[in-house]
């Protein structure tokens, strides 16, 4: 069994593909499949010309229409990285990782481009946030997989949206300008897990969606799941009580249970949007 196969059967268990030989031909398929994130690394600090030419890969990813709307701001500053970590306290690895990036969504650029052109900006609705939201994913996405394919360890941040005004404040964002997620990153100090996937069954479709049997799906996610990476810590024992067997999708619905950036909506509007 090739090192792309055994990655993805521990994946997803019995679902997960045979592997064509084309995709064994380079290490960078196998890597993505054993990718895992990392919360504990080395001391060392990273070469801050390695984190521009990271962000410059990162930044090669594609762009809805060209517009390039994503931005990347690298924390530097002690006393900055200090102030950012009080607003998104309780997580302490970031305090210890190397180096923190914030990815931000960037739709003042484009505006700014049409006031220079004398040109009406015709498409202020939800697209707007979409687009620009999509792109600073995908190039976050874009960063890791540059990061982890020459062994840097990775683990991305939404916490930084709890507080985003207070973030936004901080990093000086502008109008249209908002936080998407925050990137710690550095040299692994071990390994990691790989973490178990839902079933293809589950979220690959062919021609048209459907979930039948998804409830069948989930559950035997949840043995499986339990079995090779068991959760540590029941969520909302106070409301719900310790159940005799917790698997992902009790910790999924604990999570989602509590109201969570509930006034990220009117944040996203004081910057400017439309999402009508």
């Amino acid at each position: 069994m090739s090192d792309i196969d055994e990655a993805l059967k521990l994946r997803f268990g019995a679902d997960a593909p045979e592997t064509p030989d084309v995709l064994t031909a380079s290490d960078f398929p196998a890597k993505l499949a054993r990718r895992r994130s990392h919360r504990k690394f080395k001391p060392d600090l990273l070469d801050p010309e390695l984190l521009r030419s990271l962000c410059a890969l990162s930044l090669c990813a594609p762009a809805k229409s060209d517009l390039q709307q994503r931005d990347i701001v690298i924390i530097e500053d002690p006393v900055q990285r200090a102030h950012l970590m009080d607003i998104i306290p309780g997580n302490a690895w970031m305090n210890e990782a190397p180096a923190f990036l914030v990815f931000c969504a960037n739709n003042r650029r484009q505006r700014q481009i049409h006031d220079w052109r004398g040109r009406p900006f015709a498409n202020d609705h939800l697209d707007a946030f979409f687009n620009t939201s999509v792109d600073a994913g995908i190039a976050l996405a874009t960063f890791m997989m540059a990061a982890e394919s020459i062994g840097l360890g990775c683990c991305p941040v939404s916490a930084i949206r709890n507080e985003a005004v207070k973030v936004s404040v901080l990093l000086g964002l502008s109008p249209h300008v908002f936080p998407v997620a925050g990137l710690g990153l550095g040299w692994p100090a071990e390994e990691g897990e790989i973490s178990p996937r839902l079933p293809l069954a589950a979220t690959v479709h062919t021609d048209r969606f459907s979930d039948d049997g998804l409830r069948e799906q989930i559950a035997a996610y949840d043995a499986r799941r339990a079995k090779a990476q068991p959760i540590a810590r029941q969520k909302h024992v106070e409301d719900f009580g310790e159940a005799e067997f917790y698997g992902w999708s009790e910790d999924k619905a604990r999570q989602y249970s509590k109201a969570d950036r509930a006034d990220f909506g009117a944040f996203i509007r004081a910057k400017g949007f439309n999402l009508s």
